[in-house]
């Protein structure tokens, strides 16, 4: 990445896509079959087995990078909140993300949202995004299999900065 510019979509699908693993039929991952971290919950039409590296970076670019604003979210968090929409979708990504700056959690990056993220501190907003993220996840019934694993994911994010 380079220091100067912020982190642009091919920058942070590389970074994603070393937490996401090959094929993985887990029996208690609600997503089920599971590819480059496409799961055929969420894409029952694709062929997960047969999913290639660029087409589950299309999927990254249109239903998760766009769609949850992060070309628009401040340097500190866009990553996070990329990561976050893969993980545990893009409606609660953005309301964990509105509610660390402190604004309405509708699910849409608008323009009180923007101007909340421009009047953060990018640390803090980083540290309250990603522990709001974590508390959220400790209440989910799949803590006690995955939490582990998501931990050490926002561990590894936080450790990058």
């Amino acid at each position: 990445m380079r220091k100067d510019q912020p982190m642009t979509f091919d920058e942070a699908f590389d970074l994603l896509i070393s937490h996401e693993g090959g094929y993985v039929n887990h029996p208690g991952d609600p997503g089920g079959e599971t590819r480059f971290g496409i799961s055929k919950r969420a894409y029952p039409s694709v062929n997960i087995k047969a999913l290639t590296l660029n087409q589950a970076k299309a999927i990254y670019r249109r239903d998760y990078w766009t769609a949850a604003g992060c070309d628009r979210a401040p340097e500190a968090v866009r990553f996070d909140l990329l990561d976050m929409a893969v993980n545990s979708g893009v409606g609660l990504a953005i309301r964990t993300l509105q509610r660390a700056v402190g604004v309405a959690d509708d699910g849409l990056i608008g323009p009180a949202t923007l101007s909340a993220l421009d009047q953060c501190d990018p640390k803090g907003l980083l540290a309250r995004f990603n522990g709001a993220r974590l508390q959220m996840m400790t209440d989910l019934v799949t803590w006690p299999t995955f939490g582990k694993g998501w931990a050490r994911r926002i561990a590894a994010n936080l450790m990058r900065v």
